[in-house]
């Protein structure tokens, strides 16, 4: 009886310190979903994060639980999984994101998650931990999702210049300050309907690997509305450094732009969570804010900023691999 305490104990404190880093996530990663909408002065900050929180939370009922499945079973062998993995994962992961908001970059939470995860499976098992096809596809995207942003973003500005190129700057700038709240909002659900599942991924890992929950059951209701909560709570509380990166430092950006690079990466998002592949948020608006920029000629990229963000995201996944692989070895010690 006594171990069985101490068992559900640590169960508990893992679960909350997954929650932790959901909230962290919706914290850092706030920035994704308001710097545009901020930057071009359509909401005040206070008024973009608590929207953009409102639509962490509505993706609740929008989407399936694909990509939780690919973080509980297709990331490493869930045969491996202990409340140590576990933990080094999540220290890893949660070390690096407060790392890198500390320094205002906006690096990926999702891929210091994977990262997290890959280091503290391999640091228990070796390498024949991994599930190559789920890490591959995962990796592919660090590349494809700020290209596909990219492209969607600046191919949607093409399109909204020719199609306005007859109206005045006033009635453009005037329709897209309507029309980036539907985009704003859009990029929200896309936001907290991949995030929020990755941690709920985590969890249910750990509940399938105590037994708590059997490995061909559902995954159960509570994990799903406390993540969506969570990571809607820290989106409340938001990045604020990371926010001037991604709004103002990379390009100077008028509601249509914002528009363009909201929508471009809302449609990234969606069709990534609908193929279950855990992509990163910041990535794919990154992605669709240089495109935006770039339609107006090289010069108006500050391609400096770009590069810093570019290395923080090379090093994100190997970073939290190392420090989850320290974390691991130190929770065998303690936990």
């Amino acid at each position: 009886m006594h171990s069985l305490q101490i068992g559900l104990w640590v169960v508990v404190v893992l679960v909350a310190l997954a929650l932790l880093f959901d909230f962290i996530n919706g914290f850092h990663d706030a920035a994704n979903s308001i710097a545009t909408v901020v930057s071009t002065g359509v909401l005040k900050p206070q008024q973009a994060v608590a929207f953009a929180a409102v639509f962490n939370v509505i993706a609740l009922f929008v989407f399936q639980l694909k990509v939780a499945t690919t973080i509980g079973k297709g990331t490493i062998d869930p045969a491996i999984v202990d409340h140590y993995v576990v933990f080094g994962a999540l220290v890893g992961a949660i070390a690096w994101n407060l790392i890198t908001w500390y320094y205002g970059l906006p690096s990926s939470s999702s891929h210091a998650l994977i990262g997290g995860l890959v280091g503290a499976g391999v640091a228990k098992s070796g390498s024949g931990a991994l599930v190559w096809s789920g890490v591959g596809k995962t990796v592919a995207f660090i590349l494809i999702s700020p290209l596909l942003g990219f492209l969607l973003g600046s191919v949607l500005m093409i399109a909204v210049s020719w199609l306005f190129f007859r109206s005045t700057p006033a009635k453009v700038d005037r329709w897209f300050r309507r029309l980036q709240l539907v985009s704003a909002s859009l990029y929200s659900l896309g936001h907290g309907g991949n995030d929020a599942q990755k941690t709920m991924g985590i969890i249910w890992m750990l509940l399938m690997a105590t037994g708590i929950t059997a490995t061909d059951g559902p995954m159960p209701i509570w994990v799903i509305v406390c993540c969506y909560l969570a990571m809607g709570l820290g989106t409340l509380f938001g990045g604020w450094r990371i926010v001037k990166t991604m709004g103002q430092k990379i390009t100077k950006l008028k509601p249509v732009g914002g528009f363009c690079a909201e929508t471009g990466g809302a449609i990234t998002l969606f069709l990534a969570t609908a193929m279950g592949i855990p992509v990163s948020t910041t990535h794919t608006i990154t992605g669709a804010i240089v495109g935006v920029g770039s339609t107006s000629g090289r010069r108006n990229v500050r391609w400096g900023v770009a590069g810093s963000i570019v290395w923080a995201w090379i090093f994100t996944i190997p970073a939290s691999a190392l420090i989850a692989a320290a974390a691991w070895w130190l929770g065998t010690l303690v936990l």
